[in-house]
């Protein structure tokens, strides 16, 4: 159990200390004015439209950093401030959703996979909490348990880890399309890559966190499985 606090408690700081620094330097490039002025709703708009994806809607969604494509909806949900703003912090974010919708257009097989995922994803993660608390509590008489609680884990781990590739790719269309439409200059674009790259690190650590706990149960299960 103190491994396992360690484990926890060193990625929760972590995950802290990124999290912060994302949001100090979205707020530090919300600031700075793209070259155009354009928004983020007609920076989504002018790269879905030169993108060729012509059947997904940008829409204003409620909330701070609760920007997202939804794939069944196809629609590119932009919080207020990314919507309305005319900033290269709104520019990036609003060009890193319509990635995902390009990702969508184009049949982007990692996109794919974790779409896929998303149904077992959901199912798991509903239980495995309450599998690997009972599996552990009662390790010695049913070993299988907590087996079946790392399996369930491990998919959602899966999912952590599958999602990286795909946010990794969507920053890459976002910022290599934002500097041939010219929407990033030569000064502004190393700004858009930092805001991206800093986002990109939460999904970093939230997989090296899944994998790390996924490891401990593993251990955990070996060590019962040696008694």
């Amino acid at each position: 159990m103190f491994t396992y606090l360690i484990i926890f408690g060193g990625f929760m700081l972590l995950s802290w200390i990124v999290g912060n620094q994302l949001k100090s330097r979205i707020r530090k490039y919300s600031k700075i004015p793209t070259a155009y002025g354009l928004t983020g709703k007609e920076v989504a708009e002018k790269m879905l439209r030169e993108s060729g994806v012509t059947d997904v809607a940008v829409i204003s969604t409620e909330g701070e950093l609760t920007d997202h494509y939804n794939p069944l909806k196809k629609t590119v949900n932009l919080s207020r401030n990314v919507y309305q703003g005319n900033s290269i912090a709104a520019a990036a974010i609003a060009a890193h959703e319509c990635g995902h919708a390009v990702q969508h257009a184009n049949a982007y097989a990692p996109l794919k996979f974790r779409s896929a995922m998303v149904p077992v994803v959901s199912f798991a993660s509903r239980w495995v909490q309450w599998v690997l608390l009972t599996g552990i509590l009662m390790v010695e008489m049913f070993p299988n348990l907590l087996l079946a609680g790392i399996v369930l884990f491990g998919l959602t781990t899966l999912f952590s880890l599958i999602t990286l590739p795909v946010e990794i790719n969507a920053s890459q269309r976002a910022l290599a399309w934002l500097n041939n439409s010219g929407i990033t200059t030569y000064e502004s674009h190393p700004q858009a890559q930092d805001a991206l790259k800093w986002a990109a690190y939460t999904y970093v650590i939230a997989a090296l966190a899944s994998l790390a706990t996924l490891l401990y149960y593993i251990m955990i299960f070996m060590g019962a499985s040696r008694d």
